[in-house]
């Protein structure tokens, strides 16, 4: 399954309510689980403000976790963890670990952030 962040997030498409798979990466800051969209936008993103919750595998356990998405003060801390951690989508943003808040903040338009709240 490669790194201990990454998980397969499966989530609704918008248009079809077909079920669509993908990687993503899952980081915890804050006492909180957080989903970055590392590469910008893309369809899960779209599909997950839809939706309002997304199913995250890894290992053959599946868990149904319900999704808010972050506004950027609240996305600062878990935007640079991430940046951080996970150094393979470093090129995709401007900021880098060490910026101002102000400089993380500003990757929130184009890096969505959810907070990640299990389903019981």
């Amino acid at each position: 399954m490669g790194a201990s962040y990454r998980y397969i997030l499966t989530v609704p498409g918008r248009k079809t309510g077909r079920p669509h798979s993908t990687p993503v990466d899952v980081i915890e800051v804050g006492g909180n689980r957080w989903l970055v969209a590392g590469y910008g936008p893309a369809s899960w993103v779209l599909n997950t403000r839809a939706s309002g919750e997304v199913t995250l595998t890894r290992g053959g356990r599946s868990q149904t976790y319900r999704v808010e998405e972050a506004g950027a003060e609240d996305a600062i801390p878990a935007l640079r963890t991430y940046i951080a951690e996970i150094r393979v989508t470093r090129p995709y943003f401007d900021a880098n670990p060490n910026s101002s808040d102000e400089a993380i903040a500003a990757e929130v338009s184009r890096h969505a952030v959810f907070r990640l709240i299990p389903e019981p």
